[in-house]
């Protein structure tokens, strides 16, 4: 079993009921959910003419190896309706794979760590909450000096 990190975000409908049910769908397609961060409300990153998100990490473990995993969590993306129009827009739930144990994975289809989670307060301050002295595979700071270095941002716990 493998220890990896994902990060959840909604700003379509029901965001609370949309990460629930991603949460909810995590079992069935072979990830095991160890702990939950704590809500955060967030401002959006690029496209920002859009409702804010609601965003959470989730540390859990799998057997699958990363591709699968991938292409697992984008079908529960699809099964929540999520439709990919607008890069960076609103969407029901968004899945990023964010730590692989310790991997560092470099395909056309796929970066791991995720390669702008350092820049993303959403992502850190509840990643942060979970393992604030894991430490990123390529960089070896810990999440607490990554969130510390990240550039401001509106993230507020709910």
């Amino acid at each position: 079993m493998k220890t990896i990190y994902l990060s959840l975000g909604s700003n379509i409908g029901g965001r609370e009921a949309n990460l629930e049910a991603a949460l909810a769908k995590l079992p069935g397609i072979g990830v095991r959910v160890l702990r939950v961060s704590p809500v955060y409300e967030t401002e959006p990153v690029e496209v920002t003419d859009q409702r804010r998100f609601l965003n959470l990490v989730v540390e859990a473990e799998t057997e699958l190896f990363p591709v699968q995993l991938l292409t697992r969590l984008q079908q529960v993306e699809r099964d929540l309706g999520r439709v990919r129009t607008v890069a960076k827009g609103p969407r029901t739930i968004d899945i990023d794979i964010l730590l692989y144990a310790q991997a560092v994975v470099q395909r056309p289809d796929l970066v791991i760590p995720h390669p702008r989670m350092a820049e993303r307060r959403f992502v850190l301050a509840p990643l942060a909450d979970l393992a604030p002295d894991l430490r990123h595979p390529v960089t070896r700071k810990s999440i607490r000096q990554l969130l510390e270095a990240a550039p401001a941002a509106v993230v507020r716990r709910r």
